[in-house]
Parts: structure tokens; sequence; C-alpha cells
């Protein structure tokens, strides 16, 4: 008889072939008779990233008849993600032991994905081997290769990865969502209505300037100025952004005459923010009679400043938006939006945005896998120019 290592590893030979589509679905059935491993990027302690990030190797656990085995395709690293590392954002990873093995508490991070279905538990119903999924709620820990999910855990994408890619199905449930509701529940806009926003060259500027554009609006998008200005104006006039702008122009008294030119009779009804300090005071600035400020992130990490006279001369009213809040309590809705956004990159009508992949592959060490993840990390931290870092399982 063959000894039960010599079984895990022929099982787990077998199951390596599936996954690449070489055994047929037929031959795995439907449970594991072995505990396949999971690698993840954790952190023991909360600090800088670069610092406390690294990566856990664990054996998963049996599929049990309601549970599902997930495989990793693709994962990004999100601002607030990198916040949980640090210590802080309002919301935390939970810190876990036995489920890992780890005799020491790890957090997994990430909580963004796109995973594929590869066993299901005998009562799971929704989901069947070869099916993709998204998150469906915070916190689940997403920079992994492997999970064992909760159908609670998971929306199914409807759309084949032929006309949707891992990264798209991954990127698409935090960016545009927030686009989507800050376009829409805080003030009434109809068509030829005119926005403002700051950071519009970041994953949820592009969202809200092609969203506009779709429901017939008008935008005013605001960057920092560099040395590709022009490369990045025509780029995001290309979206559909009506006007593309520097902070060094926002900030001139002298063009506000050049807005009245642009929006004519009427006034600029809401405000999209998510950095704070003065450029945030500026468009603030820019909005009409009884305007609506929504601040939904604070990148330069300055507080939002906002002139006396606007509140009592304009009557303008700040918000703030945080998608983890209304997501956790509106699934459903939030399912269906995020269907929606799908359907609009399926049809070409909205470019995800773009990304540098952070690559892993099945030959790679653990040491490699570390590295790879810390330099996407870095050039998050640096700034990317717009371009959204994502783990990508190859």
């Amino acid at each position: 008889m063959m000894s039960s290592r010599l079984v895990y590893y022929a099982t787990l030979r077998i199951c390596t072939r599936y996954v690449r589509g070489s055994v047929s679905r037929s031959a795995i059935g439907t449970r594991r008779d072995f505990s396949a491993e999971a690698k993840a990027i954790v952190f023991e302690t909360n600090g800088k990233p670069l610092d406390v990030l690294k990566l856990h190797t664990f054996p998963l656990p049996d599929v049990t008849d309601d549970t599902i085995l997930v495989k990793f395709l693709a994962s990004p690293i999100n601002p607030a993600d990198i916040n949980q590392v640090e210590g802080v954002y309002p919301t935390k990873p939970p810190f876990l032991t036995e489920v890992i093995s780890s005799t020491t508490p790890l957090a997994i991070g990430g909580n963004e994905g796109a995973v594929e279905i590869l066993e299901v538990g005998k009562s799971v119903t929704q989901f069947k081997p070869g099916d993709r999924a998204i998150m469906r709620h915070t916190l689940f820990g997403t920079w992994r290769t492997h999970a064992i999910a909760n159908v609670s855990d998971l929306t199914k994408v409807p759309f084949p990865s032929s006309d949707i890619t891992a990264v798209q199905a991954a990127t698409a449930s935090v960016n545009p969502t927030t686009a989507y509701r800050m376009l829409t529940d805080f003030v009434e806009m109809k068509d030829g209505d005119w926005f403002i926003q700051t950071a519009a060259n970041s994953g949820v500027g592009r969202a809200a300037i092609q969203l506009g554009r779709l429901w017939g609006l008008r935008s005013i998008n605001v960057v920092r100025d560099r040395e590709d200005i022009d490369d990045l104006k025509r780029d995001l006039q290309s979206l559909g952004a009506t006007k593309v702008v520097t902070e060094d122009e926002i900030k001139d008294k002298g063009f506000r005459n050049t807005i009245k030119e642009w929006i004519g009779d009427r006034e600029i009804k809401l405000g999209l923010n998510c950095t704070g300090g003065e450029s945030t005071t500026n468009i603030a600035r820019q909005l009409g009679t009884g305007g609506h400020l929504v601040t939904y992130g604070g990148m330069a990490r300055k507080p939002v400043t906002v002139p006396v006279s606007l509140f009592i001369f304009k009557d303008i009213h700040l918000h703030g938006y945080w998608l983890t809040r209304w997501s956790d309590s509106h699934p459903d809705e939030k399912e269906q939006i995020v269907n929606e956004i799908l359907g609009l990159l399926k049809a070409g009508e909205l470019k995800d945005v773009p990304v540098d992949e952070v690559v892993w592959t099945a030959d790679m060490s653990d040491q490699e896998r570390l590295d790879a993840f810390k330099h996407g990390v870095e050039k998050y931290i640096n700034g990317s120019r717009g371009r959204k870092q994502v783990l990508a399982h190859k």
C-alpha cells in the first residue's frame, strides 16, 4: 500500500493538473481526501507594510458539506488594505491562529479579490467547480493563493473569463461601485449637470468620469501637475472627461471665470474629494448654491478645510462616504451594482483602471513571492501614477 504521504502528493498532482485543465472535473468529484496548502501575505503586528508583511504557508482543512474550496485569481492592493496593515483603518482584519496553523496570531491582508471555485460541499447548490466569484464582504483576507469559504462569502461572476478578465472582476467591487454610489446618493443629477472631483486619475476618479459620460453628466477633473500632464489630460478626455485641470490652475482665482464660461447658466452640484487640504478647499469654492461635497478619502493626509462663507452664503453641504459601511448593510444591492458594472466592462462601455500585475507563479519560492509582493506595495507607496497594483496568480 502507498503511504499516506505518497497518497497526498499523488492526489495533489492530480488536483494541480485539474486546475490547469488537463483532467476533467468528473475525475476529481466534489470532495478531497487530502489537505492542500495555501500561501498568504500576513502581518503579526501593525506597522509599515514593508517592515511587517511576511509570507505564511499553512494547510487547508477538508471541504465540509457546506463549504467551498477556492483558488484566488487576482487580488488588488487598495489604500484601505495598506491602512489596515498600518493599523489606522476603522475596520480590523481578524488575527488567526489555529485556522492558519500558527502559534502566533496573524492577519491575512486584502479585502477585494476574484476566485475560481475548485470544490464544493455536497450541500452547496449556489456554486459549482469552474465558477468564478468575488468577495461579498470585506475582511476575508484576499492576499493568498487558496481558501475555504462559505456561500455567504462569495458573489458569483455572471460572465465567463472570455468576457471579463480576472483582474476586471477583482477590481469591480470597490472603485467603480464607490463612484456609482456617490454620483447617485447625495444629489439628484440630471442630464447636463456638472460635478467636480479631485484625484481624477485615481480608480474612483476614472470610474466617475466614465459613469458620468454614460449618464449624460459633465465633469471638471482636477489632477496634480506633472511632466506628462498633456498625455494625462488626453487619457482622461478619452474616457469622457469634459474638462481636465491641474491643482495649480484650479487655485488661481482668475480661473473661476474660465469655469463660468464652461458651465454657462448651470451650477456645479456635486464635488468628490479623496485628497483633503488645499485641493479640497479649491473644489469646494467652485460648488454652486446648495452644492454637496462628498469626501471618500484623504490621500494628502490633511483636513478638509472649507471657508465659513461657503456655508453661510452658498449653503453647501459636506458629507463623508465609506463604501464598506454601505456594502456590509446592502449586500444584495451591491451585487446588483457590481453586476451592472461588469456588464458595462463586458460591453466596452467602461474601461478598467490601468494595472501593474504582481505576478505569482507556481514555481516561485516563498522569498520570491514575498519580494514580488513587497515590490508592488513599494510602487503603491511611492505613487504608481494612477496604476493599481494587483496580485495575479499565473
